[in-house]
């Protein structure tokens, strides 16, 4: 069981869009740390980099799976509990955007597709993770729920993206506490500005909330995977809710 002290053997992870982005950044950092990691995505190719790139062996897993597709899921945790006797950590990192255009403008597969990812997924991989972690022994486990600071406050044409991250935070909450009896640790991590490949656009240029086109500081992805290592790594008797990281500059802070 993961309890953060050295030398103590660590637990099983599942990192839900494992091959891109912070899921590769949290997905390496654990790692590294000794944890054996289930890398879950679409993409079975960028599964394999992360894997080979982390030269952890037999503690990286490369499960192929489709977030918005309910038995898929199912299945993929039954997997893991096959494979590793149990599971530890969720990290349901899952996400995807929109184009950012005119909310009237967007169309009703746009909205369905962010829909279905961001929330959705991340609530059939939640509730599967409740599933497996009330059944193991020991019981429990902690789950960690990427959010965003979206979450909090939203760019300009965003809709869809932002209700789905303001849905997260409603999913984080109402989990933790129905967590608490079955030592279940529900929390979650809120990203402004890492630099990943969704993010570059941020250098050249983004709408503000009072309509001007202006470029972004970015942080080092890797800065995140360390933020998420930190959350995995406490007792279950301790809990981080709510875990900002952002980069230090960005127009977050009195956004509007």
């Amino acid at each position: 069981m993961p309890n953060g002290e050295a030398g103590k053997e660590k637990g099983v992870a599942l990192v839900t869009g494992a091959g891109t982005g912070i899921g590769r950044a949290a997905a390496l950092a654990l790692l590294a740390d000794g944890w054996r990691v289930v890398l879950t995505g679409r993409r079975a190719a960028l599964l394999q980099d992360t894997a080979l790139t982390s030269n952890a062996g037999t503690r990286a897993l490369v499960l192929p799976a489709d977030v918005t597709d309910p038995d898929a899921v199912r299945a993929l945790f039954d997997q893991v509990v096959q494979h590793f006797g149990r599971l530890d950590l969720l990290f349901n990192n899952a996400g995807t955007g929109a184009p950012a255009v005119p909310l009237e403008e967007l169309s009703v597969q746009q909205w369905k597709s962010v829909v279905d990812v961001n929330l959705n997924g991340m609530f059939y991989c939640l509730q599967n993770a409740f599933r497996v972690m009330k059944a193991q022994a020991p019981q429990g486990g902690r789950i960690i729920n990427n959010g965003s600071i979206s979450a909090h406050t939203p760019r300009p044409q965003s809709i869809a993206y932002t209700a789905t991250k303001h849905a997260v935070m409603g999913l984080t909450k109402t989990a933790a506490l129905d967590g608490r009896k079955w030592d279940i640790a529900v929390g979650q991590i809120d990203v402004g500005n890492a630099r990943t490949e969704l993010a570059q656009r941020m250098t050249q240029g983004v709408q503000q909330a009072n309509g001007e086109i202006a470029s972004e500081p970015l942080m080092d992805v890797e800065v995140v995977g360390q933020s998420v290592l930190y959350m995995a790594n406490l007792p279950l008797a301790a809990n981080v809710l709510f875990h900002t990281v952002m980069a230090t500059k960005m127009p977050f802070v009195g956004r509007g």
